[in-house]
């Protein structure tokens, strides 16, 4: 498999889960970070070039769905695929109202998850080659 060029930004309060989830993204070679609460994600956000952000929907604080807000109002190019425990058919359609790009549900197969993120940075250079950015 030939790695994703993507800069992602994996969003969870679950910290084993997150460690783990970089960890095996770096080994398949993603340029990957992870922070554990939403306040940390746009602060990451606001510092760093990020193309797609993996985000937790329930977290203490700054839930998955203020955060996705937050997201689109400060970096609409970013693309964001929210992914639960805790799935309702609510959240789903709230999320994919607020603009993100996929809803997935925990446990996700790991070359599943690879594959949506590949999909994300592709609309995003899809969306740029139409503006003639890069």
């Amino acid at each position: 498999m030939i790695p994703c060029r993507a800069k992602v930004l994996f969003v969870d309060d679950e910290t084993p889960f997150l460690d783990t989830l970089v960890k095996r993204m770096r080994i398949r070679g993603l340029d990957v970070h992870g922070v554990d609460c939403g306040d940390s994600a746009l602060a990451y956000l606001g510092a760093c070039h990020v193309d797609v952000v993996v985000l937790d929907v329930r977290m203490p604080g700054a839930g998955g769905l203020e955060v996705l807000k937050q997201i689109r109002r400060h970096w609409p190019d970013v693309e964001t695929i929210l992914l639960t425990g805790h799935a309702c058919m609510a959240s789903a359609m709230d999320s994919m109202h607020l603009g993100a790009f996929d809803y997935l549900m925990k446990p996700v197969a790991l070359e599943d998850l690879i594959f949506r993120i590949e999909d994300a940075y592709e609309k995003i250079m899809l969306r740029e080659s139409a503006h003639g950015e890069k």
